[in-house]
């Protein structure tokens, strides 16, 4: 259980980052954001997303463009914005600065 519960909050911890990672790529609709995280295991609850975008375009660091369907309404699009691009940037840092620290833990542990 306590594995379990550690896990669960790494994965939140972590999905912030992962979501503007993969919006970093170009223009992305949510439902294929969701497949993404679905595939690597890091989304368990879809309506975890709608919120997280939500605040993420609050907070300046995304914009949506809502393009028509052939199939239904229109769709929303995201893409990062300037500041968004800058936030990735200082979370990739960060990212690099905790990997090599776990990697330092692990090596440590092996001596």
């Amino acid at each position: 259980m306590i594995a379990e519960n550690t896990q669960t909050q790494m994965r939140k911890g972590i999905l912030e980052y992962c979501v503007l990672l993969i919006i970093s790529r170009g223009e992305i609709y949510a439902s294929d954001i969701i497949a993404e995280l679905k595939s690597a295991k890091l989304l368990v609850v879809e309506g975890t997303l709608y919120p997280l975008l939500t605040r993420l375009k609050n907070n300046g660091l995304l914009n949506y463009n809502w393009v028509e369907s052939t199939g239904g309404p229109p769709r929303k699009y995201y893409t990062l914005t300037p500041d968004g691009v800058s936030i990735l940037s200082q979370l990739d840092g960060t990212w690099q600065e905790l990997s090599f620290a776990i990697a330092q833990s692990k090596e440590s542990k092996k001596n």
